[in-house]
């Protein structure tokens, strides 16, 4: 049997930890296992409980001798599923009973960020692929038929510096990301006002609102209270990117009108926050696609995204940005009644 003091001390351990005993009984299960595997584990044969036969062969390798066995588990719940390395260790039993420890170490995150890394780099290979191959036609087609042929000559070239344009924008982009994700744990310590920042943009984006026909509006605040503590050249790219989203998908002749308000409460940041949001009157987004939209290179729409310019890095830059400003990114859409990105960030 288990000592208290055994079971004391494996009782704060953070992992899921499950005792062995005489006749294949659970002697023990600390906190964390009954979470995964339910109450009332001990005195049931571990084979009513762990029934996962690569887990089930680990345990019977060490009640016949083996000093470790090395195995995994996997816990489904819903749709969620968590995975666990898991080692089964002989520890000193009384008399010839042998007792096995069994621990469960979660590797999920671990498998996640290396899944996420692939997709990334697979992403990535997709988006530079199809410019590299037009660009490669384009060079054989002005080599060989359309040599001599100044019109193609020139619609070709043209073709082309779109493509490298896209290029460098994507190139670009991952290095900012690159760049926003390396800081992201580093807080801002700077006071700024955010009306002057809102206003460069405004001003940078004047051309693209004229050649969309669309008015860009900033509604300030009556109380002038629109100090925080932030990066003015991270938000600006913040600010630049969401109205010159609101302005390209809000729909021509529209008007994209940004809100700065104060509240000397906000819930989800425990306290003072300045709330900037930026409505547009475009078709709306459809809900599935909400929560998904700052994942890198999500895009709604890939045909209309592209030809716009997008890369579908933006908003996952803007996400990285609000979250190194402790801020939080709120975004609410009705379908044909526009959209609202609201960016929240704490007041200085």
């Amino acid at each position: 049997m288990v000592s208290k003091k055994s079971k004391l001390f494996l009782s704060v351990i953070p992992m899921p930890l499950v005792v062995v005993g005489g006749q294949g009984r659970i002697q023990f299960a600390n906190g964390p296992a009954i979470e995964v595997f339910g109450p009332d584990m001990e005195g049931n044969h571990f084979t009513t409980v762990l029934r996962q036969p690569a887990l089930l062969e680990a345990i019977e390798g060490v009640l016949q001798g083996q000093k470790t066995c090395k195995s995994r588990y996997q816990n489904t719940i819903g749709d969620s599923v968590t995975l666990y390395d898991v080692t089964c260790s002989l520890i000193a039993g009384r008399g010839k009973t042998p007792v096995v420890l069994i621990s469960f170490q979660d590797v999920s995150p671990l498998l996640e960020a290396g899944q996420m890394r692939s997709d990334f780099v697979a992403n990535v290979s997709h988006e530079l692929r199809s410019p590299l191959t037009s660009l490669l036609g384009f060079i054989e087609t002005l080599r060989g038929p359309a040599k001599d042929d100044a019109k193609a000559n020139v619609r070709f070239l043209e073709l082309m510096e779109r493509e490298t344009k896209r290029m460098t924008r994507l190139v670009g982009d991952l290095l900012s990301l690159s760049k926003v994700e390396s800081e992201e744990k580093v807080r801002p310590n700077e006071k700024i006002d955010i009306l002057p920042v809102l206003e460069l943009s405004q001003q940078i984006l004047q051309p693209v609102a004229l050649e969309n026909n669309v008015k860009v509006a900033i509604n300030r605040p009556d109380n002038r209270e629109t100090m925080i503590k932030g990066d003015a050249d991270q938000l600006q790219q913040v600010f630049t990117n969401l109205i010159e989203n609101a302005i390209k998908y809000g729909g021509d002749g529209g008007k994209v009108v940004v809100d700065v308000t104060y509240t000397s409460r906000e819930p989800s940041l425990r306290g003072p926050a300045v709330h900037v949001s930026i409505a547009d009157q475009g078709d709306g987004i459809a809900q599935i696609h909400i929560p998904r939209l700052t994942e890198r290179f999500y895009r709604i729409d890939s045909h209309r995204s592209r030809e716009m310019g997008g890369t579908g890095l933006g908003l996952a830059i803007v996400k990285h940005i609000v979250n190194r400003h402790r801020g939080r990114l709120k975004i609410t859409s009705i379908k044909g009644q526009g959209s609202t990105f609201t960016v929240i960030l704490p007041a200085a």
